[in-house]
C-alpha cells in the first residue's frame, strides 16, 4: 500500500562547510546531465577560489541546483571522497525509515526522480533552478515496509534483462553503422550499379563526360561568369585508392564544381539588412539537411558570412567535428548566406546527389581526416578539398547509384525506427513497474 509523503519527508539537505588552505590542491566536482554521474571538473589550490566551498563525502547523493530537471544527479564516488563544491550543489541525507536507500538510488536512475526535480524548479529561461520550497513541498506516494523490498527486486531483475536489450541494442547500431558505410562504399565502387551496367553497354563514358565539363568550365571562364583558378595537378597512379569499374574515370573533386559567389555584406549591404544565415551548426548532421536559418542583422554577423546560397548547392563543412554537417539548399530564401566553414558549390554536368552520398562515404571521412589541421578548431582546406580524388561514373549511372542508395537508405531508416522503438518499449516497461508501485491520483508525481 503507498502512502504519501513530502519530499521533504526523506531528503535531508545537509553541508559541510569547509575553511580553504591557501597552499592546498582542492578537487572540484561537477555532475553531468543525462544521468551521466558525478566526475572530476578539475583542481584548484585553495587561494584560486573564490567563493564559499563545502565538503562532500563518498556514497553521498548530490544533485545540481540548475540541472537537476535535466537529470543532473549521482552518487558521490570513491576517487572524489572530501572533494568540494558549491552552494550550488545539493547533498543529501536519506531517511531510510521512509525509503530505502538502495531503493531511492535505483530510481533515482529511471525518470522517476527526473520529473520531481521538474516540478520542483522555477526561474526565468536563463536562470532556472530547484526551489527549495516547491522541491522539498511536493508531495508523492511511497511503497511502504515490504512492498519497497519487492519494488527493487522488480527494479533489479528488470535491470539485468535491460542490460542484455541494451547490449542487443547497441550491437544493433553498429551493424545498422557498417551497412550504411557498406552501401556507400559499394555504390562508389560501381558495385551497386554492377546489373545496370550489364543492361546498358552503350553508355557514354565518363571520361566523354569529363571533357565536357571541362569544356563547359572553360566556356563559363571566357563569358567571365566564373573566375579561372589555379590548374589542379595531375593523378598520379599512387593516389588511386581502388579498382574502377570500365567507363568510370578518376577526377579531382574541384574538376566538377563551380563554387558559390560570395558577397561582402560588411560592405555592400546596410548594417540593419536581415540576412539569413547559416552557420556552420545549422545543420542536422543525422539527416543532413538545413535547420531553419537564423536572420540576423548584418551588424551581428562576422566576415564569415559570405557565401551566397541557392537551391540545388551543396553545403559541406571543412571543419571538424562537424564533416558530417552536409546539405543539398532546398529552397531560395532572401540574402541567403552561409559561413566560410563551408564549401559551398554546384555540380557541371553531374548529379549533386552523387557528390552528397559520395561525401557522406567512409572513403571521404578517412581523407580529411588525416587532412585535419589546427588545434582549436581542426579543418581542411579549400584547395585540399578541391584536390580530393573521386570516383566519376557516367551520368546515366549517377543516376541509378543514387536511386539504389536512396532506396537503401529508406530501408536503413525503417530499421533505425525499429530500434527506437525497442528503446522506448524498454522505457515503457520500467514506467509500467514504477506505475504499479507508484498508483495515486493524478496530481501526484507518478510515472
Amino acid at each position: 500500500m503507498a502512502k504519501e509523503f513530502f519530499i521533504g519527508d526523506f531528503l535531508k539537505r545537509i553541508k559541510r562547510p569547509l575553511t580553504l588552505n591557501d597552499n592546498q590542491d582542492y578537487n572540484l566536482v561537477t555532475i553531468k546531465m543525462n544521468h551521466n554521474g558525478v566526475v572530476l571538473r578539475g583542481k584548484k589550490k585553495g587561494r584560486d577560489i573564490k567563493s564559499n566551498m563545502y565538503e562532500v563525502k563518498e556514497g553521498d547523493f548530490i544533485l545540481s541546483g540548475i540541472d537537476a530537471r535535466n537529470g543532473a544527479f549521482g552518487i558521490i564516488p570513491k576517487e572524489l571522497d572530501g572533494a568540494i563544491v558549491t552552494n550550488d550543489f545539493w547533498y543529501f541525507e536519506i531517511d531510510e525509515k521512509v525509503i530505502s536507500k538502495k531503493l531511492f538510488l535505483e530510481l533515482t536512475a529511471t525518470n522517476w526522480f527526473d520529473d520531481i526535480c521538474k516540478k520542483g524548479s522555477d526561474g526565468t529561461t536563463q536562470r532556472i533552478r530547484l526551489q527549495k520550497n516547491k522541491f522539498f513541498n511536493q508531495k508523492i506516494l511511497l511503497p511502504e515496509g515490504v512492498e519497497q523490498e519487492e519494488l527493487l527486486i522488480k527494479i533489479l531483475d528488470f535491470k539485468e534483462g535491460q542490460s542484455k536489450l541494451d547490449i542487443e541494442i547497441e550491437t544493433q547500431k553498429n551493424l545498422l553503422s557498417q551497412l550504411k558505410h557498406s552501401i556507400l562504399q559499394e555504390a562508389i565502387q560501381g558495385k551497386l550499379a554492377e546489373e545496370w551496367r550489364t543492361q546498358n553497354p552503350d553508355t557514354e563514358p565518363a571520361s566523354e563526360l569529363l571533357n565536357r565539363i571541362k569544356a563547359e568550365k572553360a566556356q563559363l571562364i571566357k563569358e567571365k561568369k566564373i573566375k579561372k583558378e589555379k590548374a589542379l595537378q595531375p593523378i598520379t597512379e599512387d593516389e588511386i585508392p581502388f579498382e574502377l569499374p570500365e567507363g568510370w574515370v578518376w577526377c579531382r573533386l574541384g574538376d566538377i564544381i563551380v563554387n558559390a559567389d560570395n558577397l561582402d555584406i560588411q560592405k555592400k549591404l546596410s548594417p540593419n539588412e536581415i540576412i539569413n544565415y547559416v552557420d556552420i551548426d545549422a545543420i542536422d548532421n543525422k539527416k543532413q539537411v538545413i535547420k531553419e536559418p537564423k536572420a540576423l542583422p548584418v551588424r551581428e554577423l562576422s566576415s564569415r558570412a559570405r557565401r551566397v546560397l541557392k537551391k540545388g548547392q551543396i553545403l559541406y563543412s571543412l571543419v571538424r567535428p562537424y564533416l558530417h554537417n552536409l546539405a543539398i539548399v532546398e529552397d531560395e530564401k532572401p540574402n541567403y548566406i552561409g559561413s566560410t566553414g563551408f564549401a559551398v558549390f554546384d555540380c557541371l554536368c553531374v548529379e549533386n546527389k552523387y557528390v552528397f552520398w559520395l561525401l557522406l562515404s567512409k572513403y571521404i571521412e578517412d581523407i580529411y581526416l588525416e587532412y585535419m589541421d589546427g588545434f582549436n578548431s581542426p579543418s581542411i582546406t579549400h584547395d585540399q578539398f578541391k584536390s580530393t580524388i573521386i570516383p566519376l561514373p557516367p551520368f546515366e549511372e549517377q543516376r541509378e547509384i543514387v536511386e539504389k542508395v536512396e532506396s537503401l537508405m529508406q530501408k536503413c531508416k525503417a530499421l533505425e525506427e525499429e530500434i527506437k522503438t525497442s528503446e522506448a518499449n524498454a522505457q515503457m516497461l520500467m514506467q509500467a513497474v514504477l506505475k504499479e508501485a507508484f498508483e495515486g491520483k493524478k496530481e501526484e508525481v507518478v510515472i
